[in-house]
């Protein structure tokens, strides 16, 4: 008699317990937050704005070594200020974003 309800219990997990944690999860990811265009405007109006920073940053850095060729041995170390690789973690979050706008294009398109 035991034996017959796990196994009546187990059927009945493995066809309502399972597709139901299956489409809540669906159902959720759908609803998920994703960008809109204003997002994806100030995203890469920041992203412009980092690389004109990035790009004047580079100027001055050039003007002080011409001025003064060991101005950089009474600087910080870079781990300390925290500059070196910020646009590359830029770049990484630009490629993401535009890796997620595809798969959400994609995802809507299977949709319909």
């Amino acid at each position: 008699m035991m034996g017959y309800a796990m196994g009546a219990l187990a059927i009945i997990t493995l066809f309502l317990g399972l597709p139901w944690l299956v489409f809540h999860y669906v159902t959720k990811w759908k609803t998920a937050a994703k960008l809109t265009g204003g997002d994806e405007k100030l995203l890469d109006e920041l992203y412009d704005a980092a690389r004109r920073l990035d790009d004047r940053l580079c100027s001055i850095e050039r003007i002080m070594t011409a001025e003064n060729p060991d101005w950089r041995a009474s600087c910080p170390p870079p781990s300390v200020t925290g500059r070196v690789g910020l646009l590359d973690h830029l770049d990484e979050a630009r490629d993401l974003n535009r890796d997620f706008q595809e798969l959400t294009r994609r995802s809507r398109e299977r949709s319909r």
